[in-house]
């Protein structure tokens, strides 16, 4: 049975029209970043829950999640209407394989987004731990529009902060947009135009490959993998090169 606890909204900032993150102060238990929590409201008496990622670093007491509204929805416009001081409930235990921990050493790490999946690895860049054992990472958010790309500061601030070690490439799909690449992320991999724009190769030799985001960029781009670059799923008892997360 989850263990909910009532958090208090902090700050809510609008992105645009449906992006927004929300900060939220709760007494959760300790996370590792790269998981997620359950966020929930009572509605006509049922808890209404979805789960959402922390952005944060662990060490971090401002729990950040970045979400889109959902038309029709049943949570995502009630969560988008709440203000500072608002009430939100949260499963205080979170959750979740997508972390370090589970990524076998390798020269490159990459890490790949689209939309609102990019906070897990804003949450394990923030924190910086275990990233040593890892010559280069590479941080990719693909979004429709260059305004979806919410965090870009962030991560460019990150990419100042890491000095060499972390490069960050955005992509959009639907325009073009000056420092992005424009298309969808397995047809960038497949052309090369993705590797090219950082410098960096993507093989078994070297890579390991984190997906996490659209089901279909994620499937995309793992039977692409599979196929051009003999890559595999990595599991616990058969370490592969790709490891995954959808978030629907």
């Amino acid at each position: 049975m989850a263990d909910w606890v009532t958090g208090k909204i902090t700050k809510i900032q609008f992105w645009t029209d449906a992006l927004f993150s929300l900060t939220v102060h709760a007494p959760v238990h300790p996370f590792t970043a790269g998981q997620f929590a359950k966020l929930g409201l009572d509605v006509d008496g049922e808890r209404v829950q979805r789960a959402y990622s922390y952005v944060n670093a662990p060490d971090n007491p401002d729990l950040e999640f970045y979400l889109v509204t959902v038309p029709d929805g049943k949570l995502s416009p009630r969560l988008a209407a709440l203000k500072p001081g608002d009430d939100v409930q949260i499963v205080s235990e979170a959750a979740g394989f997508f972390v370090l921990d589970e990524i076998p050493d390798c020269d490159t790490l990459w890490m790949l987004a689209t939309g609102t999946a990019i906070g897990p690895y804003l949450s394990i860049l923030q924190y910086g731990k275990d990233l040593e054992r890892f010559k280069n990472i590479v941080l990719v958010h693909a979004a429709r529009y260059a305004a979806d790309l919410s965090y870009l500061p962030q991560m460019q601030a990150l990419e100042q902060q890491y000095g060499g070690k972390l490069k960050i490439q955005t992509v959009v799909s639907r325009e073009t947009a000056a420092g992005s690449l424009t298309g969808r992320v397995p047809a960038l991999i497949e052309s090369g135009a993705l590797e090219a724009a950082v410098g960096l190769p993507m093989n078994t030799e070297t890579s390991h490959v984190m997906l996490c985001g659209n089901p279909q960029m994620v499937r995309d781009t793992q039977q692409l993998l599979k196929e051009t670059r003999q890559m595999t799923k990595h599991l616990r008892r058969r370490p592969g090169h790709m490891t995954a997360e959808h978030y629907w």
